[in-house]
């Protein structure tokens, strides 16, 4: 049986045959109908339809009138038969299906009520978070052990009084919602003025009548709180990092991206044109590339000295916070804010440049939001009433299509053009062979003076294994990398062994350490680079036999680049 009855069929005796009246003689039919249990024998005659039923005090046979009706009605008309008739007969076309009986169906409701009972109360008791539900006179009829653990108020106390007798009718959301209806999804809210919770709230409709409303809270007050600390103390760092930056002379603001393959300076280049203007640029780039490095040379390019540069992570903020984290709040806006309300990043990017990473992941409301202070400038904090105007310049980045998410309805197509004005993709460090290279010498001679950890070299073994990797994490996983290897170095000497991962198809051939930076050895970074690409491209060029074409190939890059290199290294090959 269905649990909520909702169709005839779940509720009808299918036990059921219907007889011509004309010709019964009383003993016949005696016959019939005790023959014929536990089916029921019902009489037709022209539009009466009756139900033959044996007496048991006298074996008589009595006719009772029944209700014949169709098998596609609702249970509601169902249950208006009933109400007249003892025995309703179902009919669909021209056949008799079934009937249903006052007694037997209002067993079945009373049992499908205490299935619906049983499980709505294992549910309540399932689920972790809050819920609170109140009829259209604000009792409360439903208060779960998560609204117990939130709000310190025990079932026994709040279960039949007023909700209002517990909390302020304006800290009440769910009050709204029963007198007009209004559905509430993820929005922050203060119950009470030491708490925060995340809210949904559904009004209970009944016959298009509101008859209560339903509530579930997450508190989220710690999660306020140290979102609100980590922002003060961004804002004091990036005070501190603006005083140090006085400290020290300006310099190429790229001068942070290391490496020098063609590919990323094409990249710089396009970069510090675009600088020069107040375009918005979208950045593309892998997961640790160094997209906020560009972001910040940018930056400083086009910006003044004391200019802000105000980032935001649009992935790692939950979308509750996401509108009080960009716009700010007032004071008083929301419980447990801060007294003296809080800027926004919009606020703190004024005059300066406003880096959104990972726009990909902000939220599609936040996009339409976004898309206006784009257009206009202006925005409203939360809980302010008074716009507020602000001058900024716009960086964003992503790891993802953005074109791609559109066309999946993810991202707003036109927030998309409004940022795509200029685009730079920085290319990942697998297609750059020649920064591995670079950067792996920069990151051992940096992380070996942070450890005091001096290394005397690194073999020719290890830049092919390095060479070798995917690098999926970029520089980043190529930073850790090194520091691990630095971290288990021995007598300073790095192993194979240690890297973070496995390490196939690499020419176990005798390791020769390459210079690193030897006592005595006076030459610039260039010239001992030069000495360990000379190295790498002679083992390559021994290991595939003289095979230019093959050497190429394995150093993923284009057999016209091997023989320039070649050339300028001034090998004899």
């Amino acid at each position: 049986m269905n649990l909520f009855l909702s169709e005839i069929k779940h509720v009808m005796n299918p036990n059921i045959e219907v007889l011509g009246v004309s010709g019964w003689e009383n003993s016949d039919l005696y016959t019939i109908v005790k023959d014929k249990s536990p089916t029921k024998i019902f009489l037709k005659n022209n539009e009466e339809i009756q139900l033959a039923q044996i007496l048991n005090e006298s074996n008589e046979i009595v006719l009772i009138p029944c209700k014949e009706i169709s098998s596609n009605i609702s249970i509601e008309k169902l249950m208006n038969a009933i109400e007249t008739h003892d025995h309703v007969v179902i009919h669909e076309s021209e056949k008799y299906t079934g009937y249903v009986d006052a007694v037997a169906f209002s067993k079945q409701l009373i049992n499908a009520y205490k299935k619906m009972e049983a499980y709505f109360q294992t549910v309540l008791q399932t689920i972790d978070s809050s819920c609170t539900v109140i009829d259209s006179n604000e009792n409360v009829l439903i208060w779960t052990e998560g609204a117990e653990r939130i709000f310190s108020v025990k079932q026994e106390e709040i279960i039949g009084s007023k909700i209002t007798d517990f909390f302020h009718p304006e800290r009440l959301e769910l009050l709204k919602t029963v007198e007009d209806g209004t559905s509430v999804t993820n929005s922050q809210h203060h119950a009470r003025e030491d708490l925060v919770v995340m809210i949904n709230s559904n009004p209970v409709y009944l016959d298009e009548e509101i008859i209560g409303a339903v509530v579930s809270e997450t508190n989220i007050t710690s999660q306020v709180r140290l979102h609100n600390e980590l922002s003060n103390t961004t804002e004091k760092l990036f005070n501190l990092e603006k005083e140090v930056n006085k400290l020290i002379p300006s310099e190429d603001p790229f001068i942070a991206i290391k490496g020098n393959s063609s590919t990323l300076k094409k990249t710089i280049s396009m970069a510090k044109k675009a600088a020069t203007t107040n375009t918005n640029i979208l950045i593309y780039g892998e997961s640790g590339v160094g997209k906020e490095l560009f972001a910040k040379g940018v930056h400083s390019i086009r910006e003044g000295e004391d200019a802000p540069f105000i980032p935001i992570n649009c992935g790692a903020i939950p979308s509750a916070l996401f509108e009080s984290e960009i716009f700010g709040y007032e004071k008083g806006a929301f419980s447990g804010a801060d007294q003296k309300g809080k800027k926004g990043k919009v606020e703190l990017a004024k005059d300066g440049t406003l880096f959104l990473d990972e726009i990909g992941e902000m939220p599609l409301d936040m996009q339409v939001k976004l898309l206006r202070l784009l257009q206009e400038k202006k925005f409203y904090s939360v809980g302010g009433t008074k716009e507020k105007e602000v001058d900024f310049r716009v960086v964003a980045a992503t790891n993802k299509d953005l074109r791609e998410l559109v066309e999946e309805g993810k991202f707003r197509e036109d927030l998309y053009y409004r940022l795509n004005v200029v685009s730079l993709e920085i290319p990942p460090l697998r297609s750059r062979p020649a920064d591995i290279i670079e950067l792996t010498h920069y990151f051992l001679y940096e992380v070996s003076i942070k450890y005091n950890r001096p290394i005397h070299g690194i073999s020719q073994l290890m830049m092919q294994a390095l060479l070798q990797h995917h690098w999926p994490g970029n520089i980043r996983e190529l930073k850790n990398a090194i520091e691990r290897l630095v971290v288990f170095a021995e007598d300073g000497e790095i192993k194979l062994e240690h890297l973070p991962f496995k390490v196939d198809g690499v020419n176990p051939s005798p390791s020769k350490q390459l210079p690193y930076f030897a006592e005595n050895d006076n030459r610039a970074l260039s010239e001992r680079l030069e000495e360990v690409e000379k190295e790498i491209i002679l083992q390559q060029l021994e290991q595939e036999n003289g095979n230019k074409l093959a050497c190429a190939k394995k150093l993923q890059i284009t057999r016209a680049t091997l023989y320039n290199r070649i050339n300028k290294l001034g090998l004899n090959v």
